[in-house]
């Protein structure tokens, strides 16, 4: 493995200071304080003037068409999380931009991305169900056409719609035909949010972030809407579940991001420098287990797609304890250290866009070769 560092040109020095006189003028302290007690891990303003600025478009755009270049582009991500900016709902909006931009009719694309990519539109994910798990394939939404086939008409829920209060359309699964095969009976929408019938009702996790519950009741969508294939949503699907779990395809300049969620190790290691400011490593305890954080967070750091999602979830589950338990009373204020918030982060971390669970049977399976797991009782 190569660990050699990248000689920045002038150009590229020139992009980073750019970035960080930028990121310093618009996420303020107060910023961070408002999405910390709001749970939102969302700034309209934020998102506003980084659209403004044309960085939305450059990081959504490839290199070769006008976007930033694999260095920008490594330096955008770094900049990005060591900012604390509110920024994890930007992923999903890019994911489902892309996924409108390759099987959108040209009406909805010109519609929606040029207002993604401005930051006034933002997209959110329409997948699970309350009683589905994390198998999205057993959708329940249902969907039917209208008779004169330019509209259709949805009724059902979805949980865990995060962002959707501030999201102008989701990225809604739903069944078109209860007699096909469950991969073969999803077809996928893009629905406004603000379409009679759609109802928004908040949900606070454990850590403390504000997610959603959403109802669909009659909710009455024109078929331009429709993004892909009537029963071929889980083509459609597909790339988009790859982009979430991070095993998408990778060149190898070794400038990628190299898992997803790797903005949530900026933010234990910043975390991590905090702590260690504050106590005495004389003490050798204290000294041995923030040692032991720091080559657990340098493992995760290195561990790339979705071994790295696993190791980058299970890193914060396990360090966070430890700052906790090294920093003392002082560690359940919030502000500081950031320790008492990415304690609190750690456990939903393992959930995001699915869990350990789910991710490491993936990994048995098909990186692997292992047979599928049993869940039944012993004989």
């Amino acid at each position: 493995m190569d660990f050699s560092e990248v000689e920045l040109s002038d150009e590229d020095q020139a992009f980073r200071d750019e970035l960080r006189q930028f990121l310093v003028s618009v996420v303020t302290d107060d910023v961070i304080r408002r999405d910390r007690e709001s749970g939102d891990n969302f700034d309209e303003d934020v998102h506003l003037a980084l659209g403004a600025a044309g960085y939305l478009e450059r990081d959504w755009r490839a290199g070769t068409d006008a976007g930033f270049s694999a260095v920008q582009r490594r330096i955008w991500e770094l900049e990005i999380g060591r900012a604390h900016t509110p920024w994890f709902h930007w992923g999903t909006t890019a994911m489902v931009a892309n996924a409108v931009d390759r099987f959108g009719s040209a009406d909805l694309k010109d519609e929606v991305l040029p207002k993604v990519l401005s930051g006034q539109y933002r997209l959110c994910l329409g997948y699970t169900e309350p009683d589905g798990g994390s198998d999205v394939a057993t959708c329940k939404t249902r969907a039917v056409r209208e008779a004169d086939g330019s509209s259709w008409v949805i009724n059902g829920a979805k949980m865990f719609t995060s962002n959707a209060h501030h999201a102008q359309f989701v990225f809604l699964i739903t069944n078109t035909d209860p007699s096909a095969h469950k991969h073969k009976s999803l077809t996928m929408f893009l629905v406004p949010l603000d379409a009679p019938g759609v109802e928004i009702q908040p949900i606070r996790t454990v850590d403390g972030d504000r997610t959603n519950i959403t109802f669909y009741s009659d909710v009455r969508v024109d078929d331009r809407y429709r993004v892909g294939e009537v029963n071929g949503g889980w083509a459609v699907l597909r790339d988009a579940l790859n982009a979430e779990h991070g095993t998408v395809e990778r060149d190898d300049s070794g400038l990628h991001k190299i898992a997803v969620m790797t903005e949530h190790l900026l933010l234990l290691a910043d975390a991590v420098d905090a702590v260690a400011a504050r106590v005495s490593l004389d003490d050798g305890a204290v000294a041995y287990r923030l040692g032991r954080s720091i080559a657990r967070l340098e493992a995760a750091l290195s561990t790339p797609e979705m071994y790295g999602r696993v190791a980058i979830a299970q890193a914060l589950r396990d360090i966070t304890p430890d700052l906790m338990d090294v920093l003392g009373t002082a560690s359940s204020l919030p502000g500081g250290t950031d320790a008492e918030y990415l304690f609190r982060l750690a456990g939903p971390t393992g959930i995001y866009g699915g869990t350990l669970e789910v991710f490491r049977n993936m990994i048995a399976q098909h990186a692997l070769g292992l047979g599928k797991p049993s869940y039944a009782p012993p004989a």
